[in-house]
């Protein structure tokens, strides 16, 4: 791992390149064991690229350096009452860039009300293989100048360049914020789930949670509201916990610190240990249901989105057992990531499948380093 000073990262790049030799970009290195291992050469740390650029608390917009840690942004933000509504990295807290975070483009249940990380970038900052620096984008919201590489580079987990510099929305902190666990039977469940998401007060984030998770012995729904008024949030409370019980469905009823303790759980705070599976599923959000009806989800821990059906699952498991729920994943019209495998793994299973457009992925890996010198071997949508 080489973290050079901002004054020497562009030389040291461009001389990487002169001798065609192989480097991984890398945000603060908290999670280069997840995904396919790379194949030989350095990692180049953005760790010293760490500033806040410009905040523009009028605009609701925050120019950051790639390095910078996300949770010492969030505190930064929290000082004028702002924040990223993007979900933390899984495992250990806020641990992790904000260019990391953006290089693997992967969002949570916050996804529900702000959107994903992508839909949340204004501006971009790169630096090619052979040291060139690239800009997309801009500084205020409403800026559509430029070829769109924030799109490109968000999910592409350091295959087309290294990140050096963002501009984000930032998002009002709400006053009021409280919520709901449920438990019970799945198919009440979904129907409460589909109230939800048709309520006057959108949810904030709105959860499946697998039985290892609500501790309950029973899958549950969690559900976050924020809002400016805190009689809204009871009185929407209210009104979906009576129907929750006219189906028969035990509430939980959930304050700020009770919302937040839970929410940790549900990103496997404090579980980065490599001998785990770790796992990001993708299915049609009505899909959902069927598959937590699958045993391995009813025994590891699990949280998906409710409303976009992404999430994460990790735990213990035979690998024939992983590689089945991928195949009921696929079935249901989603898809399956294996971002870590248990050390102990003989025969390790593909990452990722090979995505449709696996020829338009190489054409563009191609265009932006045609040495192939960048996360060699690590290339979403192209199976290692």
């Amino acid at each position: 791992m080489i973290s050079p000073e901002p004054s020497e990262l562009q030389e040291l790049v461009r001389d990487l390149h002169q001798q065609a030799s192989p480097w991984c970009p890398a945000g603060l290195g908290s999670r280069l064991h997840w995904g396919p291992p790379a194949q030989a050469g350095a990692y180049i740390s953005a760790a010293k690229l760490d500033r806040i650029v410009e905040h523009s608390a009028g605009d609701f917009t925050v120019t950051v350096e790639a390095g910078m840690p996300l949770a010492a942004l969030q505190a930064e933000l929290g000082a004028t009452n702002q924040w990223l509504a993007v979900d933390a990295p899984w495992g250990s807290g806020h641990a992790g860039s904000v260019g990391g975070l953006v290089a693997r483009g992967l969002a949570g249940g916050l996804r529900q009300r702000y959107l994903g990380i992508r839909d949340q970038l204004i501006g971009i900052e790169v630096l090619r293989s052979d040291g060139t620096t690239a800009q997309a984008g801009g500084s205020v919201v409403k800026n559509v100048a430029g070829y769109d590489l924030m799109r490109l580079f968000c999910g592409s987990w350091g295959s087309l360049g290294l990140i050096t510099k963002l501009t984000l929305r930032t998002f009002p902190k709400q006053a009021h914020r409280a919520g709901l666990l449920w438990t019970g039977e799945l198919t009440a469940l979904e129907r409460l789930r589909k109230e939800c998401l048709a309520a006057a007060l959108m949810p904030q984030r709105l959860d499946w949670l697998s039985s290892a998770l609500t501790g309950q012995g029973q899958p549950g729904l969690l559900l976050s509201l924020v809002s400016i008024s805190q009689a809204a949030i009871a009185e929407q409370l209210q009104e979906l916990e009576a129907q929750a019980s006219q189906i028969g469905l035990a509430t939980r009823s959930l304050d700020r610190d009770a919302l937040e303790a839970l929410e940790d759980s549900a990103r496997g705070s404090g579980q980065l240990n490599e001998d785990l599976w770790l796992l990001h599923l993708g299915v049609p959000p009505a899909a959902a249901r069927s598959l937590l009806q699958e045993g391995l989800l009813q025994e590891l821990p699990c949280a998906i989105a409710a409303g976009v059906g992404q999430g994460w699952a990790w735990g213990q498991a035979p690998s024939y057992a992983i590689a089945a729920l991928r195949q009921r994943c696929e079935q249901l019209g989603g898809m399956l990531s294996v971002l870590q495998q248990p050390n102990q793994i003989a025969t390790r299973l593909p990452v990722w499948g090979d995505h449709a457009a696996r020829a338009v992925i190489e054409a563009i890996k191609r265009d932006f380093d045609p040495l192939q010198q960048l996360n060699r071997g690590r290339l979403p949508g192209i199976q290692a």
